[in-house]
């Protein structure tokens, strides 16, 4: 199995940033893609970003599209997700996801471990 932990969450002025960080650890090894996803309260997980293995491939959200930035190193099995120009309606739970193989997609179910997430909170 594999364990995902979260970190770099906190309360941010809207306009500012941060830069969430997720350690992978367990049975890491082979293809994989990872990602994040975010829930705000009352509503239902959404995807917010996706990279793929090598970190040639990247996929955003629309929602945060242009403000994001997703990175990995496998050196250090650790994703990163940078988030720019921060608006409150990104406050949410963050969480990091794993998925073994090459495909991936932006339904929370097709994923296989779940970190337990960082929150973040954009005040006005």
């Amino acid at each position: 199995q594999v364990q995902l932990e979260e970190s770099g969450g906190g309360l941010v002025q809207a306009g500012g940033s941060l830069r969430l960080s997720c350690a992978a650890s367990g049975r890491t090894f082979g293809s994989n893609v990872m990602g994040w996803f975010r829930q705000a309260p009352g509503k239902e997980r959404e995807f917010v970003a996706v990279i793929s293995w090598n970190g040639g491939t990247t996929s955003y959200a629309d929602s945060v599209q242009g403000r994001s930035t997703i990175s990995r190193d496998n050196a250090k099995n650790t994703v990163y997700l940078q988030m720019n120009s921060l608006k409150p309606e990104d406050t949410a739970v963050y969480y990091c996801a794993y998925r073994r193989g090459s495909n991936w997609g932006s339904s929370p179910l097709v994923w296989d471990y779940w970190g337990q997430g960082t929150q973040v909170t954009v005040s006005s």
